[in-house]
C-alpha cells in the first residue's frame, strides 16, 4: 500500500504526517512539485510479461505524459532479489542526490520508497504497484529499493544521458530509516 511519511529533516526518529490515502499523497506530494498518479492498466499483466507487453498496458498514460512533459525515451526496468550485484545497485542509490532531468517511475510491480530532501523537509513516499512518481529535476532525494529488491517499473526519460546521479555530499540519507523487506 503506497504511504507518506513527512519529517522535519532534522528529526528522523518521528513523521510530522503519516497517510496512506492517494488522493492526499497526490495533493502534499504536488504542493512541493512532485507528481505522484495512480494508474491502472488496459489489459492485463503478469510478472512474466515482457517489456512491449507492459508499455502496450499502459501507452495511454504513458503516451500522456509524453505530451504534457516532452519525454522521448521510455523503457522498463526489472530487478529481482536473486540478482548477483542487487546489493551494489541499492548502495547506487542511498546517497542524496539530485539529476539534471526529471526522475519518473511508474511501479509496475513491487515496491520503493523515494525519500525527498525539499525545503526543511524529508518525504518518504513508499510506492507500489500502479504509482507514479516524478521527481523534477535539481530536487534532492535518494531511493531504496530494499534488502530484497524484486520490482518491475516504467521508466521515462527527456534525455537518458542527463540521468546521472550528482551526489550532494549530505550525509542526511544516513539518518533516515531504511526500507526493509
Amino acid at each position: 500500500m503506497s504511504e507518506l511519511r513527512v519529517y522535519q529533516d532534522d528529526k528522523p526518529e518521528q513523521p510530522l504526517t503519516v497517510t496512506c490515502d492517494a488522493a492526499e499523497i497526490s495533493q502534499q506530494l504536488a504542493d512541493v512539485g512532485v507528481r505522484f498518479e495512480r494508474w491502472q492498466a488496459a489489459q492485463p499483466i503478469s510478472a512474466e510479461s515482457q517489456a512491449d507487453e507492459i508499455l502496450a498496458a499502459y501507452a495511454a498514460e504513458i503516451q500522456r505524459l509524453k505530451d504534457e512533459q516532452g519525454y522521448v525515451t521510455v523503457d522498463t526496468m526489472s530487478l529481482a532479489s536473486d540478482h548477483p550485484a542487487k546489493d551494489e545497485l541499492r548502495q547506487k542509490f542511498l546517497s542524496e542526490h539530485t539529476h539534471s532531468e526529471d526522475e519518473v517511475r511508474f511501479f509496475v510491480r513491487g515496491e520503493g520508497i523515494f525519500y525527498l530532501h525539499i525545503a526543511d523537509k524529508v518525504y518518504r513516499a513508499l510506492c507500489c504497484k500502479d504509482d507514479l512518481i516524478s521527481v523534477p529535476a535539481n530536487t534532492t532525494h535518494w531511493f531504496d529499493m530494499g534488502p530484497e529488491p524484486d520490482f518491475t517499473a516504467i521508466r521515462l526519460f527527456n534525455n537518458p544521458e542527463g540521468w546521472v546521479a550528482n551526489y550532494s555530499g549530505s550525509a542526511i540519507a544516513d539518518q533516515f530509516p531504511k526500507f526493509e523487506d
